[in-house]
């Protein structure tokens, strides 16, 4: 069974992710967004994506908790980042609706997209260094293209979590709306962009995102050797013990 709802209405094809409240991920829900990304760029009628999601948060990033459901890989799918790469090799525009929290990899998703709709009340946070390993998701390439190498380290090194202002202010958001208007607000965009001619709009979206998707197979297979490295340190199970404890985590560098 699917965790992802796929509809359009019109020439806006819509993915929603149906893990609520929190929509942690992993790699089945990555697969299957990607098989929804895959099935609208089949169909000529669909000129824009909105990438949506039920329950409180957008996507609150893995589930450590959970370790059965935090599976990062199979000899049927592959690892978790190969999915994700999927995700970036769409050819249509994505917006993606973000409310609640988009969280570790779950900030990593909503940056797939080509524009984030949110609101005052949304929260975003790149926490992996606090949790003590190091980033994903192509996390490495997509944010300081978004906010610059300054602000994307600041992100990083202290795990700092920001709301939705800061986030448009910075450069992150790109149309910040009440909460209740946030999925009409995203449609609303991608409908003004499905009224744009689909060959124009597909050929400047693929100059301007020329050797992305290739970039970010190359970076998530080094953030992925480091993460291994890291998730066998105390740190890192210092770092999750601390957010389960909603504690500060007491690191000692081993």
């Amino acid at each position: 069974m699917s965790d992802v709802r796929v509809t359009n209405e019109g020439h806006v094809g819509i993915a929603e992710i149906c893990r609520a409240p929190n929509n942690f991920f992993d790699i089945a829900l990555i697969r299957d967004i990607a098989a929804a990304f895959e099935g609208f760029e089949a169909d000529s009628n669909i000129r824009c994506i909105v990438l949506v999601a039920e329950g409180k948060n957008f996507c609150a990033g893995a589930d450590f908790s959970s370790p059965a459901r935090n599976t990062v890989g199979d000899r049927q799918g592959g690892h978790l980042y190969q999915q994700a790469v999927r995700l970036f090799r769409c050819g249509k525009p994505i917006v993606a609706a973000v409310q609640g929290a988009a969280v570790g990899g779950g900030l990593g998703l909503s940056l797939v997209a080509d524009f984030r709709v949110a609101s005052p009340e949304s929260r975003f946070t790149a926490n992996f260094n606090r949790l003590g390993f190091h980033p994903g998701f192509g996390l490495s390439i997509t944010l300081p293209r978004l906010v610059g190498e300054q602000m994307a380290a600041m992100l990083f090194y202290t795990g700092r979590r920001i709301g939705g202002e800061e986030a448009q202010r910075i450069g992150l958001v790109d149309v910040l709306v009440p909460s209740t208007e946030l999925r009409s607000a995203a449609m609303a965009l991608a409908t003004e962009i499905a009224a744009s001619a689909p060959i124009a709009v597909s050929s400047t979206r693929a100059t301007l995102r020329r050797g992305l998707a290739d970039a970010i197979t190359a970076i998530t297979d080094h953030e992925l050797e480091e993460q291994q490295k890291h998730f066998e340190t105390a740190d890192f199970k210092e770092g999750v013990k601390a957010m389960s404890e909603r504690r500060l985590p007491v690191f000692e560098g081993k």
